[in-house]
């Protein structure tokens, strides 16, 4: 930061004038600029400005005389101008912190802060404060789920119409400990007899993940455990390979010397579509901490055109914009009202929902223009369910067209290149509890010549929860990856590493 190198308050004539010089004091780490006073009389403050006027035009001829030096551009500006219109959250190179547990080639991994025994079923404490829920869950390495406890904030953030990060981030503070401790007592178990602990590190509200991060971080050092950051998109994914409830089939991964027999709902390679309230994106899905991303949003995600379109009707946004439209589309026509599908003429895998937000608000003011009202809160539920309605069946519609696309590369990219063959979809985060979502894009799975198996976890666990950090944390020891707890940082924006 610059400082100002001479201040001056005038005063009315006859009353001392003060100067606020500035004086800079080094440290071994950083500069600190402190003020110092002095006191001028009047005449003597006419005097230094005419020398500091004088030395200032003889400074300005002889810079005049100089060759005119170019302007340094800036490096911040070209690179926004360089990306935009491209997906967000996407590394091109331009963040410095980004995820990547396997390092240049994606698969030495480091057990840092050490492992737990792998060769038997372990135990996982996760937690997650990554926005506006608190959670954390015991989780075993063969998938089961021996407790969890979920505070949900819904109530908090309800007058608010979203979430406002200095209430959550306080009420992550408030139930922490007490959603650790019902977790532990739902599992029957105490910390000493946990193996290590898992905590979502980003991307996410800083303020918030700092909750959850340090309460990990503190128990990993004082229990001496493996310490697990977890990625949070990346325990969304894994969610898909979870072996919950009575699956058909299962990918069994045979034991060895090191480690147990692991048994997954699907296994490596697959597509994965992520929905949710930050993020829209698709993805390959090549292993544990290595995603190549063939598609993401160039403005809002879905779950943020679900909220927004619920604030826009007047409905109720505590639990979620999604489950609210969605519930009140059951009501309503989704073919009444005439709404633009997104980047019809971009042919790549990206998504957009600004547009289609605005052509709902536009749709909704004409509505009440011809009713006569005031306001489109006005507007009867019937109205307002066609509206609901017509936006979910545009907003699936333009997932379904990008998904189709990005399936049609990869089948084209497999006939070409070979390599191992992708035919499954994993479609996970918040928005995928949406069961209209589900449905249609099963659809589309079943269209096409060779059908590709989908899989999309249990609703309750698409959302924030402790599970997925558990989870996401036992896929990272499995392949004898963990963190350093001491110093571990979080991460507003943590993209994965390209």
């Amino acid at each position: 930061m610059m400082a100002l190198g001479l201040f001056f308050l005038a005063t009315t004539a006859g009353r001392r004038t003060i100067a606020t010089t500035t004086s800079t004091c080094i440290s071994s780490s950083h500069k600190v600029i402190r003020p110092t006073t002095a006191f001028l009389s009047s005449s003597s403050l006419s005097h230094h400005r005419k020398d500091t006027s004088k030395q200032h035009m003889s400074s300005s001829s002889s810079s005049s005389k100089q060759a005119p030096k170019k302007k340094k551009k800036s490096r911040g500006k070209d690179l926004r101008r360089e990306f935009i219109g491209m997906a967000k959250a996407v590394d091109r190179g331009q963040f410095a912190i980004t995820y990547n547990p396997g390092g240049k080639d994606g698969i030495s991994f480091e057990a840092k802060s050490g492992l737990p025994a792998r060769n038997k079923p372990f135990v996982v404490l996760g937690i997650e404060s990554s926005c506006d829920d608190t959670g954390a869950a015991v989780v075993r390495s063969d998938g089961v789920i021996l407790g969890e406890s979920l505070a949900s904030q819904h109530d908090i953030h309800e007058e608010w119409g979203g979430v406002v990060p200095g209430l959550a981030k306080t009420a992550h503070e408030e139930k922490i400990d007490l959603v650790i401790e019902e977790a532990l007592q739902n599992a029957n178990l105490t910390m000493s007899e946990v193996d290590a602990i898992g905590v979502t590190v980003g991307p996410g509200l800083e303020i918030c993940l700092r909750v959850g991060c340090e309460r990990a971080k503190d128990l990993a050092l004082r229990y001496k455990k493996p310490f697990v950051g977890v990625h949070h998109l990346e325990a969304h994914i894994l969610m898909a390979r979870l072996p919950f409830g009575n699956l058909e089939r299962v990918e069994v991964q045979p034991a060895t010397e090191e480690v147990h027999e692991a048994v997954h709902a699907m296994s490596f390679p697959f597509l994965a579509l992520l929905v949710s309230g930050g993020h829209c994106q698709l993805m390959k899905c090549l292993g544990i901490g290595r995603y190549s991303i063939i598609g993401g949003t160039i403005d809002d995600s879905l779950g943020e055109a679900f909220d927004k379109t619920a604030r826009l009707l007047g409905l109720p946004v505590g639990g979620g914009g999604g489950p609210a439209v969605e519930a009140l589309a059951k009501e309503g026509d989704p073919k009444s009202i005439q709404l633009p599908i997104p980047l019809q003429r971009r042919k790549d895998c990206d998504f957009s929902y600004a547009g289609l937000k605005t052509a709902v608000r536009m749709a909704a003011d004409k509505l009440r223009l011809e009713r006569g009202l005031e306001s489109i809160d006005d507007l009867c539920r019937q109205d307002k369910a066609n509206i609901a309605a017509s936006f979910q069946n545009v907003a699936i519609r333009h997932i379904e067209q990008r998904l189709n696309r990005a399936m049609d590369m990869i089948e084209n990219e497999q006939e070409e290149e070979g390599g191992e063959k992708i035919q499954s979809l994993a479609v996970v985060g918040g928005v995928a509890a949406n069961l209209e979502l589900r449905s249609r894009l099963e659809k589309v799975c079943d269209d096409r010549s060779t059908s590709w198996n989908m899989f999309v976890p249990p609703p309750r666990l698409c959302t924030d929860q402790g599970s997925m950090s558990a989870w996401a944390a036992i896929e990272r020891i499995m392949v004898g990856s963990s963190d350093q707890a001491d110093g571990q940082e979080v991460y507003a924006r943590f993209p994965f590493s390209a």
